[in-house]
């Protein structure tokens, strides 16, 4: 089926990317850019298939790589669409960060689990699996792009009962990688 296909093409391209990634032979140099911006683009296709509310609260512009956090971003969108019914995300600047969070109302992870979510190809707790397309990638791209940005990513629980995931990326420093050299 044309579904079907446009899934395999997107994970050829997911895992694709993280490979050049996981290499450092990406090429997407920094550039200044709105990360309220991007993360509105990267819910995009989760919006389209769940209810999800988007707020920023102001323009967040910060020096990035707009493509891989857009791919950070969307991974962790459609995680969120592909386990709950009703998906937030929220963009907001505060304390010198900018600080993305994508919240679900599906089963959740326990918190023991939530390192392991972390690892390549892993796929955690039946509960959040049941029926679901993807490599077990999405939150490994998602933790080393915010690390290659000088941030990280944690989850927890969500005030709507599933997951949180809270991607934290400095505004003021120049993480190691995204210097001036463009």
């Amino acid at each position: 089926t044309k579904a079907a296909k446009n899934d395999i093409e997107e994970m050829e391209r997911m895992l694709d990317g993280y490979l050049a990634f996981a290499r450092g032979e990406e090429g997407e140099q920094p550039v200044q850019a709105d990360i309220a911006v991007i993360a509105r683009e990267a819910v995009a296709a989760a919006a389209a298939r769940t209810h999800l509310d988007f707020s920023a609260v102001t323009p967040v512009p910060m020096r990035i790589r707009p493509l891989a956090l857009k791919r950070a971003i969307s991974n962790l969108a459609n995680n969120a669409a592909d386990h709950g019914k009703q998906v937030r995300v929220v963009v907001i600047a505060a304390a010198g960060e900018a600080v993305v969070t994508v919240e679900d109302d599906g089963p959740g992870i326990p918190p023991e689990n939530y390192e392991d979510a972390f690892r390549p190809f892993s796929r955690l707790d039946a509960a959040r699996n049941q029926n679901v397309s993807g490599v077990g990638l999405g939150l490994t791209i998602a933790r080393d792009t915010a690390r290659a940005h000088g941030g990280d990513i944690t989850l927890g629980k969500s005030e709507l009962g599933g997951l949180r995931a809270t991607i934290r990326l400095p505004l003021a420093e120049r993480p190691a990688g995204l210097g001036e050299e463009d």
